[in-house]
């Protein structure tokens, strides 16, 4: 009594110290509390045996209540109560139900006595909070100390095999069960066929499964799901047929995973709809695991209205058939349109009104939902409920919350959810570098490529494409091929989605050869190939190399879609092929049925434009019926500046400044206007139009990679350490190119709002700066490759035209319109931009 008393003190302090009970202030408070709840056994003062707390006990374990069953422990140690075995078990089973492993833990070292039961409980409970490591370190001790294990310890240690995927120690697990001798029972060869299964060794399960003399319906569904699990449709359906010749009653777990199998075979529907009639002369149509595999076939196979039909008629629906069918709505909405996705959003507030208890799984399917909808609103207040539920820290909830933060351009809060998420997986991290690619902070992209190959993460061929996406718009060809390298290091160069990314990143950075090298390497392209491969030779200004591949395109049977004729369309545009943009711009719409959007619009009138059809191109913009978009009348201003129309100009200026009052483009495009038709005082009234309305122009910058370094530059640029070398350069070019007949253009650097001696700081534009350091920094054979944010002046295009010719050098410009390569004197564009 006197051991059992220390025992039992020991316990208290440790439980107060380190979780301390609320209402555990007296005696007499826990009394009323347990009087509260059972008055009819409970009484102050009066004593308690074994069989009553064993009751009480097991009421709270099924409850989940560890209030409760710590006010029954606290009231044993009130009591000076000596609990035997049999109760300290359920002790210990009651705090690994309510998932309170630390008191479990405590209990259970304090026990001077354990048995089976005891070991048993502490490894269940490990195994249901997921601490598979502390559950197979008792596993472990329970051998040490030579504790007879019996079938449920080796089923639970089994099922931590099964959940890490540890192949090696389920093999071990199952060598101790045959030499137990417990290995012809059927209840450890379910265990054994489950692990097998889930660790990918399908084979083995199978060799298991017939060999066993002793079988029943679980071990045939262990196989079936095992068999599901890694997509073998054929081989599920064949053990199911199997199971139906020896006699084994069919059950809702093996119907529900032969439905799954169905889904995924080419005769899906008719051999879902004779599964679907067996499932209902067996009456188990009603069956919650049937009826969601069923509604997730018939999703699959775009029979919404087969879905609707199974959904509606199940009489108790729970959370698992409302994420069936709320997956099964977004799943359609990916290839229809928004409305599926919004039925989504309609099952989960109808699914709350319910009272149902939202799982992760549909916290992520209706986020997802939010995402394709750009509902950006809605999605915040799921993540309200995310946050009230506690589920913020899973993976699959984090990345659907990174991408919805990141698609409504809120990158720090998408990195908020990234960091709260305690373990990122690759498809978190995937999520938050292709955010930062499509906010533009690729920088920071890169920055967590990196930071995912440190943390041991890695990547998979979304993430190396992201990355290289990053590199593409930073121009950073260094860093581009770094990841290229690794992707081939990691076998991931020969997948398409690859190569896409390739040629995308190679043509941004102004080589276009080496992009064309990367597109013939790739053995299958798809239209994505074919389309980048387009639009960069087109950015390039070789329209008739992309009419080329776009032949080649069609000749190879690839349907081009949306992006491909866009690309098309700006070749003609760049080219000056008029007719051919037109029968281009017909053929999208006659011959492949693709509706013309803003986009394509705004390339034929710029087409129509630059070849000085500025009439027929209002005309255009009019029957377009894009009137209201500023970037299709935007197009039209950039040829008016071309042709010096400043009556069309101003009419044109106009419409777009209503439009987009705070863009700083159409007003500068204007003055520009005025300015080239020698009218200063018009010019000044937009300048001053600008100054009013606190627009300001965005200033020019270009930039340079020389190493593993990025030089930035703007206009009368001294922040360079290099910057007197720099400067002697160009003085040094621009003295040698006057004496070769260069005469500066006197309006193209007006633009630079109002600021004194224009004419001198245009001699220190950004570009002609990053070009200066290219010239001191790179070897003669080496091409310089400048990108700029904004579109490059006339006196810059002409003085790159002779510093091409003077040093013999190639220089690559990119600005947002187009590519120029400058080489001896001439540019690709041949001055048509």
């Amino acid at each position: 009594m006197q051991c059992s008393c220390k025992y039992l003190i020991g316990f208290s302090e440790r439980l107060i110290i380190h979780k301390p009970p609320r209402k555990f202030s007296s005696f007499l408070h826990v009394q009323t509390e347990l009087q509260s709840r059972n008055p009819q056994q409970i009484h102050l003062g009066s004593s308690i045996d074994s069989v009553t707390y064993t009751n009480l006990l097991k009421s709270a374990t099924k409850s989940g209540s560890l209030i409760d069953g710590k006010l029954i422990h606290a009231h044993m140690i009130k009591q000076s109560f000596d609990p035997c075995l049999f109760l300290r078990n359920n002790l210990l089973n009651m705090y690994c139900k309510c998932n309170d492993m630390y008191s479990a833990q405590v209990l259970f070292d304090g026990m001077s006595q354990r048995d089976v039961i005891s070991w048993n409980s502490l490894i269940s409970g490990y195994c249901q909070m997921g601490l598979y490591d502390e559950a197979m370190g008792v596993f472990v001790e329970a051998r040490t100390v030579e504790t007879k294990l019996d079938r449920f310890t080796y089923a639970s240690v089994l099922s931590v095999c099964a959940r890490t995927g540890n192949l090696k120690i389920g093999m071990v697990i199952h060598g101790l069960i045959i030499v137990s001798g417990m290995g012809l029972r059927v209840f450890l060869t379910n265990s054994l066929l489950d692990m097998y299964s889930k660790c990918g060794r399908i084979d083995k399960a199978r060799f298991l499964f017939d060999i066993s003399d002793e079988l029943d319906d679980v071990s045939w569904n262990s196989l079936i799901a095992g068999y599901v699990r890694i997509g073998s449709s054929k081989e599920t359906l064949r053990t199911f047929a199997r199971m139906h010749r020896f006699g084994v009653k069919m059950n809702s777990f093996a119907l529900g995973s032969v439905i799954k199998a169905c889904s995924s075979l080419d005769c899906s529907e008719e051999l879902g709809k004779m599964i679907h009639g067996c499932v209902i002369r067996l009456g188990l149509d009603v069956d919650v695991f049937v009826g969601s595999a069923m509604l997730d076939m018939y999703a699959k196979a775009g029979r919404l209205d087969s879905a609707v039909a199974v959904f509606k008629l199940m009489p108790d629906r729970n959370v698992v058939v409302y994420n069936a069918m709320i997956a099964g709505f977004f799943r359609l909405e990916s290839d229809t349109c928004d409305g599926f996705a919004k039925e989504s959003l309609s099952l989960f507030s109808e699914m709350r009104i319910r009272g149902m208890k939202a799982s992760k799984f549909t916290f992520s399917s209706v986020l997802r939902a939010c995402n394709s909808i750009v509902d950006f609103e809605y999605g915040k207040q799921i993540h309200a409920q995310i946050f009230k539920s506690n589920l913020q820290s899973d993976e699959f909830i984090g990345s659907a919350l990174i991408d919805l933060y990141s698609k409504s351009g809120m990158t720090e809060d998408a990195i908020r959810c990234f960091d709260s998420i305690p373990k990122n997986d690759i498809v978190s991290w995937t999520s938050m570098i292709a955010g930062c690619v499509r906010n533009g902070q690729f920088e920071q992209a890169l920055s967590l490529f990196c930071e995912s190959l440190v943390a041991g993460r890695k990547p998979d061929q979304f993430t190396i494409s992201s990355a290289l996406s990053a590199c593409a718009n930073l121009a950073a060809v260094r860093s581009g091929e770094q990841v290229q390298s690794y992707a081939t290091k990691t076998g991931f160069d020969h997948l398409t989605i690859i190569g896409n990314s390739q040629i995308c990143m190679y043509a941004k950075c102004g080589d276009i050869d080496a992009a064309e090298h990367t597109f013939d390497e790739i053995v299958n392209p798809d239209v994505v190939s074919w389309s980048v491969m387009i639009s960069s030779h087109a950015q390039h200004g070789c329209a008739r190399d992309a009419l080329r591949l776009f032949k080649g395109m069609e000749g190879c049977g690839v349907a081009p879609n949306q992006i491909t004729f866009l690309g098309v369309l700006t070749a003609c545009s760049h080219g000056g092929l008029v007719d051919e943009g037109f029968r281009y711009f017909e053929s999208m719409q006659r011959d492949y049925n693709i509706v013309p959007n803003v986009k394509h619009c705004a390339c034929v009138v710029d087409l129509l434009g630059r070849a000085g059809k500025l009439a027929e191109a209002e005309n255009f913009i009019k029957s377009s019926g894009f009137g209201d978009d500023p970037v299709i009348w935007r197009a039209l201003l950039g040829a008016c500046r071309i042709h010096g129309n400043t009556n069309i100009g101003k009419r044109v200026a106009e419409q777009v400044i209503e439009l987009e009052p705070q863009a700083a483009a159409s007003y500068v495009l204007l003055y520009n206007i005025y300015l080239d038709a020698g009218k200063q005082s018009p010019a000044n009234d937009v300048r001053d139009l600008m100054k009013k309305r606190g627009i300001k122009k965005e200033p020019g910058l270009s930039w340079i990679e020389i190493g593993a370094n990025v030089h930035s530059f703007v206009v009368g640029d001294k922040s360079h350490p290099l910057k007197e070398a720099i400067y002697s350069k160009l003085e040094v070019m621009l003295e040698k190119i006057k004496e070769m007949g260069y005469v500066k253009d006197n309006n193209s650097f007006l633009n630079d709002s109002g600021q004194e001696n224009k004419e001198n700081r245009a001699n220190y534009h950004s570009e002609k700066l990053a070009v200066a350091f290219g010239m001191i920094s790179l070897p003669e054979s080496a091409p310089i490759r400048i990108m700029k944010n904004l579109r490059v002046c006339g006196d810059c295009h002409m003085t790159m035209k002779f510093f091409s010719e003077m040093e013999k050098k190639e220089i690559i410009l990119r600005d947002p319109i187009r590519f120029h390569r400058f080489r001896a004197g001439s540019c690709s564009c041949k001055d048509y931009w």
